[in-house]
């Protein structure tokens, strides 16, 4: 510890050099206004003179369960900054709780990282600590600062503790989705939905399967972002008070550092990403997310790297819903991800550095496994491939997404005839009809579901028609241009591109034609000839836009497909220059 103070020391930069520096130092009027303020607070100088000032970014609010505990997790991330020497100002943030906001937290994933990268850049502020969790937190976060490129720490929020019903060990979501089924086929009462419903959720942090949040929070520590097992330490647990106060304390080394995101990541960092996410069992939501943390970055992954990585790198984290048994809690008992990379470390860029200045391969170095049922070896996998797979054809030349994983088995190729409805109102309605013309080897389509059409929310677990939950059917094929919940499962076809409201092949589909899936193969493909398909598509008509005002009109004018991260065409690194630092006069 007394070494690394030192080689701390050894690199530590001018002050002058620090963009605080340019609001506080120089003896000019401006600068005088600054300083007043900062006094009218009743800080004194020796608080901030000298010192670089840390950002700790604060998506709390008393909307988002997930993040319950983080007004005191920012006192715990400032006592770290302060031993460190440095000065903390919390600026708080747009929350997106993913159960509260609507129509969906997708639509504003990209206002949180406009909003990151402009506090970022209007505040005299050197580093920053992002603090997310909830599923768009870490995305949006880390993509505002990644463009703004100075110092920056991801502290995530970690994962709740097990549900409890009954002595069952209940998984938030997934668990909700299957026991829904059940009562849906009159197969549970009101009485236990109710205790299952106070038993699900029960401490404060994200959920607990391998959801999107705990896939995010995941592949943002392999891609290097956070500290070496930060994102595997549930949110209840002590230790995540220390691991907030060791964000504080290296924050401000990484500023004396000059550690920014442009000297530390490669498409090495990326890639790692990759791979960690397929090992997870990941969430689908990965797929849009890191292509868009990626490309804000500049060293773009796409589709076809999810691809490759998972042909290669197998699902050996036993974790809901790609697993069978257990949460995230048992995961960080087990060893947590340290552990896990450790094993799949054949599949990783170990040479990649990270925020607390080692490479990778150093911080995974000896980690490891306690429960080798939790944290599968590579012989002993859940799944022998990848979590995701891409699928194309002529009704998604740009890609389409599955979690084979989590799918029925006898549905990875499958042929059915199409059931398609044009909005969710209709589906959810259509589902609930006893004299519904389904049987279990229809694959349900819903269009019109993707960022154009509806800001793609998480409607991609098309609900199984009540008639079939009956006959005891529990999976099928189900395609959409939407997401799904990362804590879902099941036969779903993602991210389907390009989406049906800019005129993709999904727009053009009918009810009662045939399409054909072959998950081995990569393929899907609407059964009919290119010249039905060609007459189609002179014949249809765009749908009316949904917003005529306001950010959903912004969002409709910029937003790009899921293929391409969803991101906004002005936001990413390649539309212009760089922008520059603010004037000050």
């Amino acid at each position: 510890m007394v070494q690394r103070a030192l080689e701390t020391t050894l690199m530590k930069r001018p002050y002058e050099s620090l963009r605080s520096a340019r609001w506080f130092a120089p003896d000019d009027f401006r600068s005088f206004g600054h300083r007043s303020r900062v006094l009218q607070m009743g800080y004194s100088y020796a608080d901030w003179m000298g010192k670089p000032v840390i950002a700790i970014v604060n998506t709390w609010s008393d909307a988002n369960q997930c993040h319950a505990h983080f007004k005191q997790r920012v006192e715990d991330v400032k006592r770290g900054v302060l031993q460190a020497g440095g000065f903390p100002l919390e600026l708080p943030a747009i929350s997106l709780s993913e159960s509260m906001v609507k129509p969906t937290t997708m639509l504003y994933r990209n206002f949180l990282a406009m909003e990151t990268e402009e506090l970022l850049r209007s505040h005299p502020v050197d580093g920053a600590v992002l603090m997310g969790g909830c599923d768009k937190t870490t995305p949006g976060l880390v993509m505002g600062a990644l463009s703004m490129d100075i110092p920056f720490i991801y502290l995530p929020a970690g994962p709740m503790l097990r549900g409890n019903w009954k002595g069952k060990v209940l998984g938030s979501g997934s668990d909700a989705f299957k026991y829904w089924d059940e009562r849906r086929a009159g197969r549970l009462g009101e009485q236990a939905w109710a205790e299952m419903e106070a038993g699900i959720a029960r401490s404060h942090g994200t959920c607990m399967t391998m959801g999107t949040a705990a896939t995010m929070m995941g592949i943002a520590e392999a891609v290097g972002l956070s500290l070496p097992g930060a994102s595997s330490i549930p949110a209840a647990d002590a230790n995540h008070i220390r691991m907030s106060a060791d964000c504080g304390r290296r924050i401000v080394e990484m500023v004396w550092e000059d550690l920014t995101p442009a000297k530390m990541l490669t498409r090495a960092n990326f890639e790692n990403g990759i791979a960690c996410a397929m090992a997870m069992g990941c969430s689908t939501n990965a797929v849009v997310h890191l292509i868009a943390m990626s490309r804000r970055a500049g060293h773009a992954v796409s589709l076809d790297d999810f691809d490759a990585f998972s042909r290669r790198v197998p699902v050996i984290a036993n974790i809901r819903p790609s697993g069978d048994t257990y949460l995230m809690e048992d995961f960080f008992y087990a060893g947590g991800l340290p552990a896990m990379l450790e094993r799949i470390r054949g599949h990783l860029r170990t040479d990649a550095r990270t925020v607390n200045g080692r490479t990778l391969g150093e911080n995974i170095e000896g980690a490891e496994v306690y429960d080798d049922d939790v944290i599968r070896p590579l012989a002993n996998p859940i799944y022998a491939e990848g979590a995701l797979a891409v699928l194309r054809g002529n009704l998604a030349p740009d890609g389409v997404v599955i979690k084979p994983s989590a799918c029925a088995p006898h549905l990875l190729q499958h042929s059915g005839r199409a059931l398609v409805f044009d909005d969710y109102p209709a589906l959810k309605k259509a589902v609930e009809d006893p004299e519904l013309d389904v049987t279990g080897d229809d694959i349900l389509v819903l269009r019109n579901a993707g960022p154009r059409g509806a800001g793609m929310p998480e409607w991609g677990m098309l609900p199984i028609p009540t008639k079939l939950l009956k006959q005891g059917v529990k999976d099928m094929l189900r395609l959409s241009d939407a997401r799904m919940s990362g804590t879902s499962y099941g036969g779903c076809l993602l991210h389907c591109s390009p989406e049906a409201a800019i005129g993709g092949p999904l727009a053009l589909v009918q009810t009662g034609d045939r399409i054909t899936v072959d998950v081995p193969a990569r393929r899907i493909h609407l059964d009919i000839s290119d010249e039905e398909l060609a007459l189609r598509k002179a014949r249809w008509t765009p749908p009316p836009p949904r917003y005529e005002r306001g950010y959903g009109w912004m969002f409709g004018r910029h937003i790009k497909q899921a293929n391409e991260g969803c991101d906004f065409d002005f936001l990413e690194t390649s539309f212009g220059k760089p922008v520059p630092e603010p004037d000050i006069f």
